[in-house]
Order: C-alpha cells, then structure tokens, then sequence
C-alpha cells in the first residue's frame, strides 16, 4: 500500500498491520502481534526519517510467519543511518526490529531499496 510522505506515515502503517490483525486473528499470538505492530511502525519511521519517497508498505502473513517490506525511493543499502550515541534521539529503528527477534534484509528495487523483516514464531 503507498504511505503518506510525512510524519503520518507511521500511523497510517500501524493502522493497516491493526487490520492485518484483526482479520487474521487466529493466527497470532497476543505478543507476536504486538512485536508485528512495533516493527510495522519502526521501519516506516526509519523510511521517513532517512530515505526519499515514495514509501510502499507490503504486509504478508502465513502460519508462524509475518513478512513486512517497506519500500523507499533512495537506493542507500547500508541498512543502517549514522552512529546515534546512545544520548542522542533516534537512530536504533533497525536495532529494535533485530532485538524483536526478526530478521531484517536490504535490497535494491527499481526506485530506491527495499527493507525487509521477516518474524517468525
């Protein structure tokens, strides 16, 4: 789904991992769903903060599965931005979606990168 280029783009992904939830109820457990949510809105505030648009947000689930893909118009495939101290503001997105226990990929696409977590229960 495209995001919103701005500050509201967090949000708006949080709402469509919430509806993502709520119709795959079943198949989610309460604290996978909620590490889903924290990952959904980590990577697209990373996208924002650090990339150019436009940002795409693809959500995906199977049975012990949830992919999360989020795709931006700058082709940097460090997978990582600055050296945030930890004093300093931001700067520990991708950190987060690691400690979370996802895995987390970078590559190129046609306009920028792509940002990929796969978590897995």
């Amino acid at each position: 789904m495209p995001l919103l280029s701005d500050g509201r783009a967090a949000r708006q992904a949080r709402q469509a991992a919430a509806r993502l939830l709520a119709q795959e109820a079943d198949a989610w457990p309460r604290e996978v769903a909620e590490d889903f949510v924290l990952i959904v809105s980590e990577l697209v505030g990373n996208a924002v903060l650090h990339a150019a648009g436009p940002y795409v947000l693809t959500l995906s689930l199977e049975r012990g599965r949830a992919g999360i893909a989020v795709s931006d118009g700058t082709a940097d495939l460090s997978g990582e931005h600055g050296d945030a101290r930890r004093e300093e503001p931001g700067g520990r997105g991708l950190k987060i979606v690691r400690a979370l226990g996802a895995d987390l990929f970078v590559s190129p696409s046609i306009r920028g990168k792509q940002v990929i977590a796969v978590l897995t229960w």
